[in-house]
């Protein structure tokens, strides 16, 4: 099992490109896909809160791959992965070209975890259809695929015509790895056709999230694949509970089968809790106290 660090602030300030330099025990980094943010009126799903958009307006989010190719080319994090990127708002040629170019970069250390997003207003700004996002993004995983496995590709279909191209460079391995974001019933069967993984992060250990590990262990048996080749990467938090909470936390996601977990303390939902602090130097703390306390059980 690996640990992931996830921080609220720009990573690009924590890392002076130079020497050999990892997050705090970590060894892994991973960002969340935003390109524009709904300020007002019908489009929020919630109530808007004046002091939240001003907090939101001051915090980056930068684009992964961009900020992913920095990274890789100055530190020695093991495993960098989107959580998630939408596909469905980006081109797909441009994001296999991207995502090849990264793996290539940063040796192989890179997982596209995609998912196909909620907020119609980005979709709306990128000029991307909502309503079909789910069965476009489908059709662009079979299009990346292609791309990543053969120099030259010949692919028709609903959204997408290629005719004896293909990009370079291509991953080493012919593929990279994908994961699949979020909870419908839809998402399990794709996982279970198509991903390496899934990024369930709605469920605390237990019964709702054995239920759900197994209907996807079935989905994977039904599409004629393996389901321990499917990992799963799931959230913890340090913002509630002491050491021995998140050692026995840890020992239960292990139990279910869980093979990565994401610390997020920068999220407030359900079973997981953000850290009072705010500042860089708290994130840090709360990132090295974590560790510290379930090292050995990873």
């Amino acid at each position: 099992m690996s640990l992931a660090l996830v921080g609220t602030v720009s990573v690009a300030t924590l890392i002076p490109c130079q020497g050999e330099i990892r997050p705090s025990g970590g060894g892994h980094r991973l960002s969340r896909d935003r390109y524009v943010r709904p300020c007002a009126g019908r489009q929020c799903r919630e109530p808007l809160r004046l002091d939240a958009v001003a907090r939101s307006l001051d915090r980056p989010y930068h684009d992964p791959f961009v900020l992913f190719g920095f990274l890789a080319g100055c530190t020695n994090i093991g495993d960098f992965s989107t959580q998630v990127l939408i596909l469905a708002q980006r081109q797909t040629v441009l994001v296999a070209k991207q995502a090849a170019c990264l793996d290539v970069l940063s040796g192989g250390r890179f997982r596209l975890g995609i998912g196909v997003g909620w907020n119609e207003v980005e979709f709306t700004g990128l000029n991307e259809n909502f309503r079909n996002r789910g069965r476009r993004s489908e059709e662009q995983v079979g299009v990346m695929g292609a791309l990543w496995a053969e120099p030259h590709v010949a692919f028709k279909g609903r959204w997408h015509t290629i005719e004896d191209a293909g990009i370079n460079p291509r991953p080493a391995a012919g593929k990279i790895p994908l994961w699949y974001g979020g909870h419908a019933d839809v998402t399990l069967r794709r996982c279970a056709k198509w991903g390496d993984g899934w990024m369930p992060l709605a469920y605390p250990p237990g019964e709702e999230a054995r239920a759900a590990f197994a209907t996807l262990h079935r989905y994977t048996e039904e599409a004629g694949r393996d389901p321990a080749a499917i990992g799963i990467d799931t959230r913890v938090s340090a913002g509630a509970g002491g050491e021995a909470e998140w050692r026995d936390e840890v020992r239960a996601w292990k139990s279910l089968g869980v093979t990565h977990l994401t610390l997020a303390n920068y999220y407030e939902s359900g079973h997981l809790h953000r850290i009072r602090g705010r500042s860089l130097g708290d994130h840090i703390a709360a990132m090295h106290h974590y560790w510290n306390a379930v090292a050995d059980l990873l």
